[in-house]
Formats: C-alpha cells, structure tokens, sequence
C-alpha cells in the first residue's frame, strides 16, 4: 500500500518478499522497528542517474511510503500476530522516475544486494546501479 501524508493510493511500485524479508532482517540486526528503507535516484553514476539506499527512521510529508506485510518468527520484530510490515520509502522527485519499478534482493556469486527492475530505464549500466531515462 502507498500512503501520503494524507492519503492511501494504489502502490507506484512494488517491492518482491525477498526485498521486504531483508529490509525486516536489517531492521532486526539493529534493533530498531522505526526504520525503514529509502530508494532514492541521484545524478551519477555511468549512465547518469543511479539508485541510492539507506535505512532512515524519518519521513516527510510528501513521501511516497510503501508497505508490505511479512510473516515472521516469534522474536522477529512481531506484532503479536507474526507478521511485520516493512516499508519502502521514496522522496516526490525519485518517485516520478521509480513509477512501475521493483525492488528486489538478489544473492549471487557478484554478491548480494538490493537492485530495481525500472520499466522507465532506457539504457542500464552493467553493474545495474545506474541509468538513463
């Protein structure tokens, strides 16, 4: 689900289980349920924007917040139901370039990471971190 500051809209984009248990496991790791991930796009990178991340406890009121629910073990960060709700949060400029996109978590042998799939990405650079509209 996506919320405003004052409303609920359909999600601009998604972001998969393997995302949201890795967003929940980090929350876990530090011990603090008020965080929240951040994708953001910047100017950089070899294909001119590129994607940032960082945990962030702080929202703003024209964020874009996205919400998932995810199953959990006991001791997990659970409410009482063994569920937690993970979110992804994206500042109003990112969004406008994020609109359609999926946020996942990949392990490989180049290691692991969270990566988008961007459906408004004309070209990628082959490390996948950057692009160009």
């Amino acid at each position: 689900m996506l919320e405003t500051a004052d409303q609920h809209q359909s999600s601009p984009l998604s972001f998969t289980d393997a995302a949201a248990r890795r967003i929940q496991e980090l929350i876990v790791e530090e011990g603090n349920y008020n965080l929240k991930l951040r994708v953001y796009i910047t100017g950089g990178g070899c294909s001119g924007f590129q994607y940032g991340f960082a945990f962030d406890e702080n929202t703003r009121p024209d964020d874009c917040i996205v919400e998932k629910e995810i199953p959990v073990e006991e001791g997990e960060g659970t409410s009482g139901s063994g569920t937690m709700t993970v979110n992804v949060v994206i500042d109003a400029l990112s969004i406008m370039y994020l609109s359609g996109a999926e946020i996942d978590y990949v392990e490989s042998l180049q290691g692991a990471h969270f990566t988008v799939r961007n459906p408004n990405a004309q070209t990628t650079c082959s490390c996948g971190s950057s692009f160009s509209l």
